[in-house]
């Protein structure tokens, strides 16, 4: 089982926090203690040099260089100072010539750094080598405790008193140093600790309501909104988890949208396919047996099977493009398009079912190339599917018409006129909606699920083409897509320009 008090916040912090302070407390402390080795080792330099410069000292050296400098027992006279007589009132001593708490023990040396003195340090000659630039040398150590040794020469600087060592220790809160004299100093530390910790804790409180924000949201599938309030680095986080929040939660409503428009276009293909085929089948079977029995076929069966393999290729198409519209994600593929060579391509291809039904079918294409950037599939489908509405839905010998012209300069117009029942004007503004059809139609052609016009509004729309509907002056329908012109000089022979 993981720890969760490892895992916390608040725990790093306080490892982090530890790891940081650890460190700066020892450097503090050796700090303190090369300051406090360093003034002391001054002072003792100091004292010694006052000390040499007594004109009895040298005397008092040499006389005796094995027990010269040792401190005398605090109180005890020396014998040679003892008065004859009665004893007399001391004098009060001096100040002390070292400000330390403990009296400094001095060792003699001789131009070979050799004491006569048992007990004094042996030098050697690095400590020498360090009197070469000063007339006095600090013996450093590596980590600067009470101890303070100082090597100094001596003025006259010959005979067994050549040099002086001075052994000394500092005391709390010698001068120079950094620290207070007690541990003091420790508690605004801890202070300066607890205050950390202190603050930290509602911003871990946060964290901790904004991860249980996260998780009720991913619980409900990313519908719900994560608060963020203040201004801080809490609160950005906060809103940046919204808005990945809203981000998925759209791309999950544009995956069951996408889902949704699948099963809605195998329902419709399954639909809508099956009814025309079962009629296709009908005829076919009929003219089978006619062909059986030795009689001619019937124009009308073979018109009308004509007409549902016509229809039923429409249908598929209408139904695949549908369903890339319904997805949100067309993916178009612009590029020029030759409209006189899709006006001609969409004239022929509904030719044998106008003339099946007796339709006269004509169209009319300018001189001069017009060209357009446009998806040449979808483009080409559009103007298909209102052709063949127009002559799906006319009456036997009736008259349709596909007109391609400029309508200035820069814009084209693609017209589509019939004589043919209309549809009423108070239904046109509807005519493009999927589903809607005119009350004729709907006679005419019941199985139709009115998708023809409705991709063909979509289509003009992704393009930034105007599509219009309007009663034409014969009676029937007139349909006109409206857009812009590009230099038919793009056109290549090489160039994609049907589908």
């Amino acid at each position: 089982m993981k720890l969760r008090f490892l895992g916390g916040l608040r725990s790093r912090l306080v490892i982090v926090t530890i790891l940081v302070t650890v460190p700066m407390v020892v450097l503090l402390m050796w700090l303190d203690g090369r300051a406090r080795h360093r003034a002391a080792a001054y002072a003792l330099s100091d004292g010694i040099t006052r000390r040499l410069q007594h004109p009895e000292e040298r005397t008092r050296c040499e006389a005796s260089p094995s027990t010269w400098g040792r401190p005398r027992p605090h109180g005890r006279p020396r014998p040679a100072d003892v008065p004859d007589g009665p004893p007399r009132p001391r004098p009060r001593p001096p100040p002390p010539m070292f400000p330390m708490g403990a009296p400094p023990v001095s060792y003699a040396y001789d131009e070979h750094l050799v004491s006569a003195n048992p007990a004094a340090p042996l030098l050697t000659a690095a400590d020498r080598r360090k009197l070469d630039e000063s007339s006095m040398a600090v013996l450093d150590r590596p980590w600067y405790g009470d101890d303070v040794d100082v090597l100094v020469r001596t003025p006259w600087g010959s005979g067994p008193c050549s040099f002086v060592l001075v052994h000394g220790t500092t005391t709390p809160g010698f001068i120079g140093a950094l620290l207070p004299a007690s541990p003091i100093w420790l508690l605004p530390l801890a202070a300066v600790l607890l205050a950390i910790l202190i603050a930290v804790g509602p911003m871990v409180a946060r964290i901790r309501r904004l991860t249980a924000a996260v998780q009720r949201s991913a619980a409900h599938g990313f519908s719900g909104r994560i608060p963020a309030d203040g201004h801080d680095e809490v609160a950005e986080l906060a809103r940046a988890f919204d808005a990945a929040s809203r981000e998925v939660q759209a791309q999950l409503a544009a995956k069951d949208q996408r889902e949704k428009t699948l099963r809605e276009f195998l329902s419709n293909t399954t639909h809508d396919v099956m009814i025309p085929l079962t009629v296709l089948h009908a005829h076919l079977t009929t003219l089978r047996e006619a062909h059986a029995s030795g009689r001619a076929p019937d124009p009308l069966i073979l018109t009308a099977a004509m007409d549902e393999a016509h229809y039923i290729g429409a249908l598929l198409h209408n139904l695949a493009i549908a369903a890339k519209l319904d997805a949100g994600a067309p993916g178009m593929i612009k590029g020029p398009v030759d409209l006189n060579a899709l006006v001609t391509r969409v004239v022929s291809r509904h030719a044998p079912i106008a003339r099946q039904r007796a339709i006269a079918l004509e169209h009319a294409i300018p001189e001069k190339a017009l060209a357009t950037e446009a998806d040449v599939t979808m483009l080409e489908q559009a103007v298909s599917n209102v052709l063949y509405n127009a002559i799906r839905h006319n009456r036997t010998g009736g008259h349709v018409a596909l007109i391609l012209e400029p309508r200035s300069q820069t814009r084209f117009r693609v017209r589509v006129i019939d004589d043919g029942p209309g549809i009423p004007p108070e239904q046109l503004d509807r005519v493009a909606q999927r589903g809607e059809r005119g009350h004729a139609a709907r006679t005419r052609a019941p199985d139709g699920q009115g998708l023809g016009l409705d991709i063909a509004h979509r289509v003009a729309s992704l393009h930034g083409h105007k599509l219009k509907f309007a009663e034409s002056e014969y009676g029937g329908l007139e349909v006109e897509i409206e857009g812009d012109q590009i230099d038919p000089s793009s056109l290549r022979k090489d160039s994609i320009t049907s589908a």
